[in-house]
């Protein structure tokens, strides 16, 4: 009696064409985006390897794939969760499902594991957080003939993307502390996504441009509590008269630091954010800072991923520069 061999899968057409999972079931649901050559092998993989789509795979075929997938490395911090929130109010708006992914590490094991199991789903398109090294190590992962959109405050030129022209923000925001007569402004960055991000950037760019001296930067971590430390180290240095912080948490922190060790927030040290959280105003002293509308940058960014995912040509790129808040927390030297 001749033992009857396994029935091939999903995964054993997508070997025999040399293509990915995603594409083949793109090919069974109709989905958009798979070029005639990748169908044509898909089709033949089909035919040679005697496929035959599960029930389910066929109720999948008879409708359009409606999940939007967000990989991003962190849904709690107020930047990603603001963005993911305009993502999902453009995607529900057009009937479409959002799931997130959450990549807590760069670690290749760890994004292969992400990327698997949203690569699992029907997905009409991919939007990817670019904020932090988790948010990059993704974007590398995820299938080139999927709809793609990236978030981030930088420009990539390669794919469609939406910003927060953070670099510009981030200049004025240093050439206004400045111009209130501070000689130079220390830095306080957020774990950058890559090397150096755009806030950094800026800063350094405004301090080179006006001659002044360009401290070195102090690295904070993602925890306010870290820049509560940070603040104590500038409150040491009576030279230290202007900080600017890479979010208002951290900015926060800072304050919090400087305050115990004695110094006077704005008196004795001026201190800025980034970002303007919804506690920012409601701070001791209130923050000076720029408002990022990351909600609105995620809507932005869904309708760039739209136009992929309908295959209408148009524009791949979407920029908003930050506005300057300006409150009590930054003021001139010496208090005058």
């Amino acid at each position: 009696m001749t033992t009857p061999s396994k029935a091939a899968t999903i995964a054993d057409v997508a070997a025999r064409a040399g293509v990915s999972v995603p594409t083949v079931s793109r090919v069974l649901t109709g989905a958009a985006r798979v070029t005639p050559e990748k169908r044509e092998r898909v089709e033949q993989a089909i035919v040679e390897l005697s496929f035959r789509p599960s029930a389910a795979a066929r109720v999948l075929a008879s409708r359009k794939a409606q999940v939007i997938a967000v990989i991003a490395g962190d849904t709690s911090r107020y930047g990603y969760a603001e963005t993911i929130r305009g993502i999902e109010e453009g995607a529900r708006a057009e009937g479409y499902t959002v799931m997130i992914t959450v990549v807590e590490s760069p670690d290749e094991d760890e994004i292969d594991r992400a990327i698997a199991a949203t690569l699992s789903q029907p997905l009409a398109g991919v939007a990817v957080l670019k904020f932090d090294p988790p948010g990059v190590a993704a974007l590398q992962r995820v299938p080139d003939d999927l709809p793609l959109v990236v978030l981030s405050g930088v420009r990539d030129t390669s794919l469609p993307q939406a910003v927060l022209d953070e670099t510009r923000a981030a200049e004025e925001l240093t050439d206004y502390l400045l111009g209130l007569g501070h000689a130079t402004v220390h830095h306080v960055r957020i774990p950058p996504s890559r090397k150096e991000d755009g806030r950094t950037t800026g800063w350094r760019r405004a301090l080179r441009r006006a001659g002044a001296p360009i401290p070195e930067p102090l690295d904070a971590t993602w925890e306010p509590k870290s820049g509560q430390a940070l603040g104590a180290v500038l409150a040491a240095d009576e030279g230290v008269t202007a900080v600017f912080c890479g979010n208002d948490e951290i900015a926060m922190g800072v304050i919090s630091g400087l305050t115990r060790a004695g110094r006077r927030v704005p008196e004795d040290v001026s201190v800025v954010g980034f970002d303007d959280h919804p506690l920012a105003e409601m701070w001791t002293p209130p923050l000076t800072t720029v408002d990022q509308d990351f909600a609105g940058m995620g809507r932005r960014g869904f309708e760039l991923l739209l136009a992929e995912i309908r295959g209408e040509p148009g524009k791949q790129f979407s920029s908003e520069r930050p506005r300057l808040i300006v409150r009590e927390s930054a003021g001139r030297v010496g208090g005058a």
